[in-house]
């Protein structure tokens, strides 16, 4: 193989809807992350930051529901 053959590698690439998943779940546990800092800093939520929580817990049920229905 190292005299006369060729290595042959595979590019793995992932499609677009994975992509897509993977930076959904970033964002929402980075938003989730902020919200439990100010938590475990006793500091209340605005209304604006439950607001987004709440947007947060249905985009996050979405994507399971997602995975659910890729799944089947």
């Amino acid at each position: 193989m190292g005299l006369k053959g060729a290595v042959k590698f595979r590019v793995k690439t992932l499609n677009r809807e994975v992509l897509q998943l993977t930076g959904t779940l970033n964002h929402i546990a980075a938003n989730l992350n902020q919200i439990a800092k100010k938590r475990n800093s006793f500091d209340e939520l605005s209304v604006l930051e439950r607001a987004r929580l709440n947007q947060q817990s249905t985009s996050l049920q979405q994507v399971v529901t997602d995975i659910k229905a890729y799944l089947q």
